[in-house]
This record gives C-alpha cells, sequence and structure tokens, in this order.
C-alpha cells in the first residue's frame, strides 16, 4: 500500500465522525469526461482509484490501463464500498442509481448539474425549492454530501492544477452541510492541485449551477485551451454576484 498522503492521514472520517489515517482510496461512479480526469488528478497525486460506470468494469479496462496500477475497475457498489471519499459524477436523471448503504457515513462529491434537454424536467429544481446537491443527500441520508467539480469543464479541471502557493493557482468552490467533510475535500482537492473556496451551506449550490457566474467562464472560454486560472478572489466575486 502507498503511503497516505497529508489529507489522507489527517482527515479521514469514520461512520461516527472520528479521524482515521488510513484513507488512501478514492472510489468514482461514473467515469464520463468529469469522471475520468479527477480519476488521472488522483493518481497523479498518488492517491489509489477505483473506477465503475453504468456500462460495467469490463468497459473500462483502457482507462485503467492507462492509469495504472495505483486503478482499478469494478461495479458502482463495489466503488462506493471501496472509497474512502467517493465521487458521484453521473447524470443527474441517474442519481437514484447511485447505491446507498455502501456510501453511509462517508463523504460524497457530487459533480452534478441538471441539464433538462438531458435529464428531463424536475419541477423541484425549476421552481427553485431544491437544488441538485439537495436531491443527492436524500437519497442518501446517511452520507456527508459536499458540491465540488461541477462549475468547470473538464479540460480545464485537467490543465490547471498548480503547486500549493504558486500564484496562479485556481479555486473551485464548494458547498456542503458537515464542516468536517468539506475539510476533507478541501484537502483532496489541494492535493490535486486546487484551492477551495467555501461557498456555504448544500443549499447554496445553486450559485455554482450552470449559467451562473462561476460556471465556466472564470477558468477560459469552453472548449478552448489552455484555461485561465481563477484564484479564490475571482471565484469569490463570481459566486457573489449569483
Amino acid at each position: 500500500m502507498c503511503r497516505p498522503s497529508r489529507w489522507v492521514a489527517e482527515w479521514n472520517l469514520g461512520s461516527a465522525g472520528e479521524v482515521r489515517a488510513d484513507m488512501t482510496t478514492l472510489g468514482i461512479i461514473g467515469s464520463g469526461n468529469i469522471g475520468s480526469t479527477v480519476a488521472r488528478l488522483a493518481v497523479s497525486a498518488g492517491h489509489d482509484v477505483v473506477l465503475s460506470n453504468s456500462r460495467g468494469p469490463e468497459t473500462l479496462q483502457d482507462l485503467v490501463a492507462e492509469l495504472g496500477p495505483k486503478a482499478r475497475a469494478a461495479t458502482a457498489a463495489e466503488a462506493a464500498a471501496a472509497g474512502d471519499v467517493v465521487v458521484v459524477t453521473v447524470p443527474l436523471k441517474a442519481y437514484r442509481e447511485v447505491p446507498v448503504e455502501p456510501l453511509a457515513g462517508k463523504v460524497v462529491i457530487d459533480t452534478n448539474n441538471y441539464y433538462p434537454d438531458r435529464d428531463g424536467v424536475f419541477d423541484e429544481l425549476e421552481n427553485g425549492s431544491t437544488t441538485t446537491g439537495e436531491l443527492l443527500q436524500k437519497h442518501l441520508p446517511e452520507a456527508r454530501v459536499v458540491k465540488g467539480f461541477n462549475n468547470i469543464w473538464f479540460d480545464h479541471l485537467r490543465t490547471l492544477p498548480r503547486p500549493a502557493g504558486s500564484p496562479d493557482r485556481s479555486a473551485l468552490p464548494i458547498a456542503g452541510d458537515d464542516a468536517a467533510a468539506k475539510k476533507v475535500v478541501t484537502e483532496l482537492l489541494d492535493s490535486l492541485g486546487y484551492d477551495t473556496v467555501d461557498a456555504g451551506p448544500l443549499a447554496e449550490n445553486r450559485r455554482t449551477q450552470r449559467d451562473t457566474p462561476v460556471y465556466v467562464a472564470p477558468y477560459g472560454q469552453y472548449g478552448v485551451l489552455p484555461g485561465t486560472p481563477a484564484s479564490a478572489q475571482v471565484v469569490r466575486d463570481a459566486l457573489a454576484a449569483a
């Protein structure tokens, strides 16, 4: 087993909220553009990853081969069980298919956005009575859901990581109701090359969704590389403008 990184050693949360020093694995449910990009960043940072998708582990063999020995493919339930932190990055229309029991007590990063043309119409999102992050939290009542990775184009996510302290380091917003869970996610993002801006409770993830000022634009034009570094202050200003 690899030596745990700093965020692993300091901030793993057990089911009762205690801090443990044995977190080494990132579970990923959904291995599309964001999921595979997060996996690449995680492996580069020294983390183990367990990947899954809706089509079965055998369809992920090329990606696993690319990532190397720190990655393996599994079912969604297996990735949920194996991950010390789990990234859920499936289309919103499929969020009810995310396994519930293996995620009890775990920190879950929700990357989702609502696209009616893809997902169908969700009346509760249309009328603003809830948010995508809150929908997943309701589905996973014993998990600790933190919204993250949802406001940046995957190729900008891939190209913008910088070492801590770099003057051109970018920041990503997160939102969640559990302060300790947000600490875990902050440490994870730091290990992947990003600063973090706390947008507040999970309900405030509405300020990071599509068509808000912090969605894609701070990091450059969609579809155009290289991206533009977006500092924590840039992200804070965009959140405030939402």
